[in-house]
């Protein structure tokens, strides 16, 4: 497990040095890794993660898609998190060999808060190759 704390409601935060540090530490060779987060205001997402402007972007965009405030239902205020973190998804799954993560040059593993700030948790899972 991973943990993050977030600062802001809405924050993309590249945890992709603490996966590759909980691969290595725990001596994962060829095989996948699947993330999971289980907060229902939460997502997971792999983009760009060379120039900081496309997470501004991201954000930015989910939040003139999905306003905070726009006559919901759910009596505890938060549901535009709750349709954000459904948009961008609980999960990702990543290839690792020769214990390296295999993202491609530009892309990182994102912890999306939507609902922040707070402690947060990303469950990893790994699945050995069978080779």
């Amino acid at each position: 497990m991973i943990e993050i704390t977030s600062h802001h409601r809405d924050q993309m935060i590249n945890i992709t040095h603490l996966v590759a540090r909980h691969i290595s530490e725990q001596g994962y060779s060829n095989g996948v890794v699947v993330l999971f987060v289980r907060h229902t205001t939460a997502a997971l997402t792999i983009n760009e993660n060379a120039d900081p402007d496309v997470v501004t972007d991201l954000l930015a965009t989910l939040d003139k898609k999905i306003p905070w405030q726009d006559n919901y239902r759910h009596a505890e205020g938060n549901s535009a998190a709750h349709l954000k973190s459904s948009l961008m998804g609980s999960s990702e799954t990543v290839i690792v060999r020769k214990g390296q993560l295999q993202l491609g040059t530009w892309q990182g593993i994102y912890f999306c808060e939507f609902d922040g700030p707070r402690r947060r948790q990303v469950d990893l899972q790994w699945l050995p190759s069978a080779e």
